[in-house]
């Protein structure tokens, strides 16, 4: 084949998948609305291929939250993996309470030698000792009731002084530590709370949550009293979906606070980047299968002339979706279709080069012609 029939060839096929390119070549685009403001259409009033596609519900505009007309949001339900933290307001442990390794003793004894007092907080320690300092040493009161370890103290004191008056009182029991602080909420919908066990707590409020933590307490604790509160909101999101232009969709994930907006969105994101266009909207999820609620967003008109009009409160579950650009996503796909096409052309131009430098008078013997060699 010559050098130009295969240009020839090469330029037909270039030809072919450019017009390919253009009559496949399509970029998303907000579903038109098959229903008017503030009227939902369904699929049995649709016939024939019309009836398999989703129905698009555009609610009233004067309806949909945004910027300067917020709205708060329902009470926030627990669920996996959101983080509560529950703090001690009045826990104490059911009579008759037996000490532990980590409760916390005050120790206030009177008659003591003036350079060593004996009047403050003491830890049980490993062991189930308390260490009263020198020179009184350890009394052990792993498994007595508080009554019980002022009396075994008073006993130990007495080989040290004459006429010891002791007084003791739990400061604070290891079961404490186990409930306060930050509790994850499992797979299964409970919080562990250490040798306590564990609470359903998945599909409450915060207010329901608290009293069914503070039922379980009850069977331990006199009149348990916690404060809970969220301290991760981990289970209510919204998605940023970014359009690749043929290299990839992107997908970001950011936790509902009940304030965000848009533009908000975006700039969790860094605004949009060079393979991403204007157009934008947010698709939010409907309980009625088929329908579909799309938002559409002007971009120029929240940004350049800071209207609120679309700049929309995002809910839990929806999707910001910013569209590639056409043109970019046209150039991308034909660089993948033309790619093998530059590579063949590219093997062939070094094959006729080699061919016509090795032929005529080289293969005789003369070289090239022109050349010194």
């Amino acid at each position: 084949m010559t050098t130009r029939n295969t240009f020839s060839v090469m330029y037909a096929a270039l030809s072919l998948a450019v017009m390919a390119i253009s009559s496949g070549c399509h970029t998303a685009n907000p579903p038109a609305p098959d229903a008017v403001a503030g009227v939902v259409q369904t699929g049995a009033q649709l016939s024939g291929p019309q009836a398999r596609k989703p129905v698009t519900m555009m609610p009233a505009p004067n309806t949909i939250p945004r910027e300067l007309y917020k709205t708060v949001l329902p009470p926030y339900v627990i669920e996996p993996p959101d983080v509560l933290v529950i703090e001690a307001v009045h826990l104490v442990p059911k009579q008759p309470y037996r000490l532990r390794t980590n409760d916390a003793l005050f120790i206030h004894v009177e008659g003591t030698l003036t350079e060593a007092p004996i009047s403050q907080v003491y830890p049980v320690e490993l062991g189930g000792v308390v260490r009263l300092g020198h020179p009184y040493g350890a009394v052990r009161v792993a498994g007595l009731t508080v009554e019980q370890a002022q009396e075994e103290i008073a006993k130990h004191l007495k080989n040290y002084l004459r006429e010891p008056i002791v007084s003791v009182s739990l400061a604070g029991f290891a079961g404490m530590q186990q409930i306060a602080g930050e509790h994850l909420v499992a797979p299964d919908g409970t919080v562990t709370l250490g040798s306590y066990g564990s609470v359903m707590v998945v599909g409450m409020t915060i207010a329901q949550a608290k009293q069914a933590i503070e039922r379980h307490l009850s069977q331990f604790l006199e009149d348990p009293e916690i404060s809970l509160n969220v301290y991760a909101y981990n289970s209510k999101v919204y998605y940023v979906v970014t359009q690749g232009a043929g290299l990839g969709d992107g997908v970001y994930r950011f936790p509902i606070k009940g304030n965000e907006t848009v533009l908000d969105a975006i700039s969790e994101i860094n605004g949009l980047g060079a393979v991403s266009s204007t157009r934008i909207w947010v698709a939010r999820p409907t309980d009625v299968p088929g329908q579909m609620q799309i938002l559409p967003v002007k971009w120029e008109e929240i940004t350049a002339q800071a209207s609120a009009s679309t700049n929309y409160q995002l809910m839990p579950g929806d999707r910001v979706f910013i569209a590639e650009d056409r043109l970019v996503a046209f150039d991308n796909k034909l660089a993948k279709l033309t790619a093998p096409l530059e590579r063949i052309m590219g093997f062939s131009l070094l094959g006729v080069g080699t061919t016509t430098r090795f032929s005529g008078n080289v293969l005789r013997g003369g070289g090239n012609p022109g050349s010194n060699f």
